[in-house]
């Protein structure tokens, strides 16, 4: 069976935490490879400022905090996304609004954001889908024109850009994922970037679960205590030391993602001429970051029936979200209206394997299977 997703290593992340237990005085966290980690994405990215968290849905969670939501605020989120992307707000006691996705691609549809906007809401939520960016210029201009927070889920965004500036450090509040799905991993992580720097002191409290800890550990206070909510929030050094493995190898991994994205693309590109099916879009503003590979069949049928021949020709391909405006638990709180594009990626969107060590003879079998079934 090709597999849909293989975490890459580097081969270095044993000696990174080998060498965290025996020379770190302390692995719980916030240590030299914790910093290491942060510095890299501040100095290579020019973020303002970057804490590393034990996954995205806990930076998200700290965004949360971060802008004050209160119960009953509104936090518009577009519905093709993880469940992450809204319950670190309805934790808070938000109302998501939901968002439908655009036409030609499933991250948030922005032409539909202001007609969204109440009295009640505060932040607005976009999700970089693929690592492909949203219209941030749009959003931050309807976000500074109604004095609203943007909080990216830049998830599956790392080493993407819109018009040149790097995803994730473009709105008040960025958030990251560094799960084994994702091109940079360490099984389970994520980042904050604090992008506005009004939140860069409360962004350390909260991460050090509500403590001025960090502040003690630098010096710049004799003693430490409880100043505010937050909750444990930072990574062990062991998370940490083996993430470092993997950013310094970074470029190399992201050359051999967009060359499988590539062959993806050439090896279909027949079927997509033929209206067989539709494949991804990249905007002029946006780049491709190799994080994921997908295509759009023509119906729900379509997508289950690929689904089904791939497995039967050894190759695991997966659909991926559930519209959140739809779900068992929050459906009763949506306003009713109907999130078409949302749905129709729901039904037709299927995403193909993809991650380093892919062969390039398996890329081949892939779309020469993908071909077959469509001239059937």
């Amino acid at each position: 069976m090709i597999n849909f997703n293989k975490p890459y290593l580097t081969g270095k992340e044993i000696h990174n935490i080998t060498e965290a237990v025996n020379k770190e005085l302390h692995i719980s966290g916030n240590g030299k490879f914790t910093r290491l980690c942060q510095q890299f994405f501040e100095n290579r990215y020019g973020f303002n400022k970057c804490l590393l968290t034990t996954s995205c849905t806990d930076a998200l969670e700290m965004a949360a905090i971060l802008c004050n939501i209160l119960p009953g605020d509104e936090v518009i989120v577009p519905s093709y996304t993880f469940v992450s992307s809204a319950n670190a707000f309805v934790l808070r006691g938000a109302k998501i609004v939901f968002a439908d996705s655009r036409e030609d691609h499933p991250g948030i549809d922005e032409s539909k954001i202001e007609s969204l906007i109440t009295s009640r809401t505060k932040v607005i939520v976009p999700i970089h889908y693929a690592g492909v960016a949203c219209d941030m210029d749009k959003i931050m201009d309807i976000a500074f024109r109604h004095n609203l927070f943007v909080v990216e889920d830049a998830a599956q965004s790392i080493d993407s850009f819109y018009k040149g500036k790097p995803l994730g450090g473009i709105g008040h509040l960025g958030c990251f994922s560094f799960h084994e799905t994702k091109n940079i991993q360490c099984g389970e992580g994520g980042m904050l970037v604090i992008n506005d720097q009004q939140f860069n002191k409360r962004a350390e409290i909260i991460w050090e679960k509500g403590t001025n800890r960090a502040e003690f550990f630098r010096g710049e206070v004799n003693k430490y205590g409880w100043v505010d909510i937050g909750s444990s929030f930072l990574p062990s050094e062991i998370l940490a030391a083996f993430l470092y493995a993997q950013l310094e190898v970074l470029d190399d991994i992201q050359r051999r993602r967009k060359e499988v994205c590539n062959s993806y693309y050439e090896g279909l590109k027949i079927l997509e001429d033929l209206k067989s099916l539709t494949l991804p879009k990249i905007p002029d503003y946006a780049s491709n970051n190799g994080h994921m590979f997908y295509l759009i069949c023509s119906s729900l049928e379509e997508q289950q029936n690929l689904i089904s021949y791939l497995k039967q020709n050894e190759i695991n391909t997966v659909f991926h979200y559930l519209s959140l405006h739809k779900s068992p638990y929050y459906k009763k709180n949506h306003d009713g209206r109907d999130l078409i594009y949302s749905d129709l990626y729901e039904e037709c969107l299927i995403r193909l394997p993809l991650y380093y060590e892919i062969k390039d003879t398996e890329i081949d079998y892939i779309t020469e299977r993908i071909r077959t079934f469509f001239s059937k």
